[in-house]
């Protein structure tokens, strides 16, 4: 058994050495470069353009209606929000300036920063506010589905500087969904409050620094942004290549994910991307939670994030990001680590000896792809009959929804809080599985509706559930990355959302 594992692992680990990984090996925000032949050369590249961003002038710009990446990577830069969520997934407050909440966490109450202005002069009001975030959980808003729970968002008369939100679902840590820039109308190039603002035509735009700005005044490390206008992907890896964009937000193991070259650092930041091993519940095999546990002994989610995503990710025994203080090392301690050796010792007890699995993954994803490809053999190693069915995502998605599988490896993108009731509850839409437990639900809706506070307690008992269950087995969440041009910047803490985040620590050379 030993060495047949042994032969099929040193298999797939060359597959996947010759794949390499799905994407450049690059640093984390240590800063070191990566060089287009993966190489690592430190090489001084002449300053011969000033800092400069990537724009799509045909596209919009609004926060809450845009669509295109690169036009989003500005928004921060233009816009503010009620709160900006950190590195460690905490709410700060930035457009707030203190909350209440009612104690059914159903009644949320905003009171506004004073003095903000909006970059055409325009006030920052409750009512501007209310309209943004109206407008931003609209059917045309981006942020529809986070704020899908928001039943009212009204001002009181009395007090024009408050918002008040009424959700239809308690929830503790709204401030966490809060982070959605604020912007003046519906105009593709509208007004905010944020630190630029948008100058010229679309021969030569700019972000000038607002000298009215709210917020600390001369703490911006340059006056002025210059924008590099670009109307197709390919222009935008040359230009970056080119030295001529100095930062660009990318995913580098998204699928399709573009390829840049050239000498750049790589910033890595956390981000919500989550994969995961998902059964069905329902069927024969892994109706039993002991069958399930067993399967995630083969889980190898170390080499998953550092080989197949080339450290672009971060494992994780839990479904919540390990930088968020709702990851606990004694809940983790209860859930199945890689072991083959006790994988081997579960089979002979659980007579699962060449027990049949069908195991989906979308095919269009090669990193995902790679991965289900390991765990396949991990398991086939350990005597399981899996038989590896790799679809495009229609096919993939059909498949899930008529629960044609066993196992299937999903990706799913979490809210800052971390609610998990779309992938784990009775209603989830992600529920592929079919798992239900007399607790779980009740569980879920005490930590989402948990003060911050309680939280910590409220997920413990959560995930001493699932760690008995094992209805999914977490493997990772993905990384986002900044890219920039060698050593023309320093001090960045790019976060989810922002890269730019605390922008007045930079230095741009």
């Amino acid at each position: 058994m030993k060495k047949r594992f042994a032969m099929l692992l040193i298999a797939v680990l060359l597959v996947l050495s010759a794949c390499g990984g799905g994407g450049q090996s690059a640093s984390s925000s240590s800063g070191a470069s990566s060089a287009g032949d993966g190489s690592q050369k430190e090489v001084q590249v002449p300053v011969t353009t000033p800092f400069t961003l990537a724009i799509y002038p045909e596209f919009s710009l609004h926060p809450a209606l845009a669509a295109n990446r690169s036009n989003l990577t500005l928004a921060p830069l233009l816009y503010e929000s009620l709160f900006a969520v950190d590195a460690s997934f905490q709410a700060q407050p930035v457009l707030c300036r203190s909350d209440t909440v009612s104690e059914d966490k159903l009644v949320w109450t905003f009171t506004l920063q004073r003095g903000v202005t909006f970059s055409d002069g325009t006030p920052l009001t409750g009512q501007t506010v209310a309209d943004a975030l109206n407008l931003a959980r609209s059917e045309r808003g981006r942020y529809r589905e986070r704020l899908s729970d928001v039943a009212a968002i009204t001002v009181p008369e009395e007090e024009p500087d408050q918002i008040v939100i009424t959700l239809s679902r308690p929830n503790g840590s709204l401030p966490l969904l809060l982070d959605i820039p604020i912007a003046l109308g519906e105009g593709d190039r509208p007004a905010g409050t944020g630190p630029y603002m948008l100058s010229g035509n679309d021969d030569n735009l700019t972000l000038t620094a607002r000298p009215n700005w709210w917020r600390k005044e001369g703490t911006l490390p340059v006056p002025v942004i210059y924008l590099h206008a670009v109307s197709r992907s390919d222009e935008l890896i040359y230009a970056f290549d080119a030295g001529e964009i100095s930062l660009v937000d990318v995913d580098l193991m998204a699928t399709n994910a573009m390829g840049y070259g050239g000498n750049y650092q790589t910033w890595g930041y956390a981000a919500t991307d989550f994969l995961y091993l998902g059964f069905n519940t329902q069927s024969a095999l892994c109706r039993a939670a002991q069958t399930r546990q067993a399967i995630a002994l083969a889980v190898d989610r170390d080499t998953i994030a550092a080989t197949i995503y080339a450290n672009h990710a971060v494992p994780t025994l839990l479904p919540v990001h390990p930088d968020s203080d709702l990851y606990s090392q004694g809940a983790a301690s209860a859930f199945p680590r890689y072991d083959p050796e006790t994988l081997a010792a579960r089979m002979e007890e659980l007579r699962l000896q060449d027990q049949a699995l069908v195991f989906l993954v979308n095919s269009e994803n090669t990193a995902k792809g790679s991965a289900a490809q390991l765990i396949a053999y991990q398991l086939q190693a350990a005597g399981f009959a899996v038989e590896l069915r790799q679809l495009p995502f229609d096919e993939y998605t059909a498949a899930l929804a008529a629960r044609e599988f066993d196992l299937y490896l999903g990706e799913t993108v979490f809210t800052a809080d971390f609610d998990l009731s779309t992938l784990l509850s009775s209603y989830g839409a992600l529920n592929y599985g079919g798992w239900w437990h007399e607790q779980s639900d009740g569980l879920l809706n005490a930590l989402r509706a948990a003060s911050p506070e309680e939280r910590a307690g409220a997920a413990d008992q959560l995930f001493g559930l699932l760690g008995e269950q094992m209805p999914i087995v977490p493997i990772l969440f993905k990384n986002g990355s900044v890219l920039t041009q060698w050593g023309r910047l320093s001090g960045l803490s790019p976060v989810r959302g922002n890269v730019f985040y605390q922008l007045e620590n930079w230095i741009i050379k």
